[in-house]
């Protein structure tokens, strides 16, 4: 029985769901694999880090003795791991330190995991070439609609085809403010209501002026149409001047406002968008509500594939099965190599 050792820098949500699923596909990785999965390194915010190579017990985190003095980045350079699994929150406006944490695994020959979008959206060349430099993987499913396979499904099952288009509804937050706006609720009782269910942070501000729904155009763009861009280059409108009024007479009309992200090709340059736009009620778009996600591919083979994430408790377990998933893809590679 082989072993393969993960080092976690980051452990909110996230990384404690992932420990979770991991615990129960352990049988599954075995049977499969051929392979015990252990955890043998943790790197907190609050506590510091916990390192220990013959694996740690996720589920007794408590009674264990963290150092507060080992810093993330002692962590990735010393630490015995063989992948390195990088979930901490995103800088949109740098994609730091996750990147500097990626480029010190891949640097070490080491395979890396994130889910974060920061790096995808502002380094994702760079980190794919050093990847490929030193022959590992660099996997990033959860960055962009948590687990749903959006990249893989374009890199295995849509092969040859190139994607010239892409238009989605990307972010939860407006997606379910439009949503309860178009209910009668206003714009400040859904925010709040939003906080109160946990899925809207304290401060928004991120979503709601579009920041957040352009990081991940932006990632998706990059890896997906092969271009470079950041996401200060998107067009960026959020939601904040749409009025009750203008949600009243958009259901008059049967339309519905929606925050769109829009990629596309123009004159040979990359141009992308995040803005409200009215769909019909009858459209795709218009029919995904709440903290739901869409995404159309447009191919040039295959025409437009779309991609649905429905509402799914406890959210935060798709994002994990997507950290989940990159694990199973590079136990994949690394046993045909």
């Amino acid at each position: 029985m082989k072993t393969i050792k993960l080092a976690l820098i980051g452990y909110g949500n996230v990384g404690k769901a992932f420990a979770k699923m991991l615990r129960q596909r352990t049988d599954y990785i075995c049977d499969h694999f051929n392979t015990e999965a252990v955890i043998t390194a943790i790197c907190t915010r609050s506590k510091g880090a916990l390192i220990d190579g013959s694996g740690i017990n996720t589920e007794d985190l408590d009674n264990q003795a963290f150092d507060r003095e080992k810093s993330a980045v002692e962590v990735i350079l010393e630490a015995d791991y063989d992948v390195l699994i990088e979930l901490t929150p995103i800088n949109i406006q740098t994609g730091m330190p996750a990147i500097d944490h990626i480029r010190g695994g891949l640097n070490r020959g080491k395979h890396v995991i994130t889910a974060n979008k920061g790096p995808v959206a502002w380094a994702f060349r760079e980190l794919r070439d050093l990847a490929a430099t030193k022959g590992v993987c660099f996997c990033h499913e959860a960055a962009v609609m948590d687990g749903v396979p959006v990249f893989n499904l374009t890199r295995e099952t849509l092969m040859g085809c190139q994607i010239t288009e892409i238009k989605g509804i990307l972010n939860a937050t407006t997606n379910y403010i439009l949503d309860e706006m178009e209910k009668g609720v206003t714009y400040e009782a859904a925010v709040k209501e939003g906080q109160k269910r946990g899925f809207v942070e304290a401060d928004p501000s991120m979503d709601l002026e579009g920041w957040d729904a352009a990081a991940k155009l932006t990632a998706l763009m990059n890896v997906l149409m092969d271009v470079k861009i950041t996401p200060q280059d998107i067009r960026r409108e959020g939601i904040g001047a749409i009025t009750k009024e203008q949600i009243e007479e958009a259901k008059a009309r049967k339309m519905k406002y929606k925050l769109l992200c829009h990629g596309r090709m123009e004159n040979g340059k990359p141009v992308g968008t995040v803005k409200p736009r009215l769909v019909a009620e009858d459209s795709l778009f218009a029919r995904v509500n709440g903290t739901a996600a869409c995404v159309t591919l447009t191919t040039d083979l295959m025409g437009d594939v779309s991609i649905i994430e429905h509402v799914y408790e406890p959210e935060i377990d798709q994002t994990a099965y997507g950290v989940l998933g990159d694990l199973l893809r590079v136990l994949t590679e690394t046993n045909q190599s």
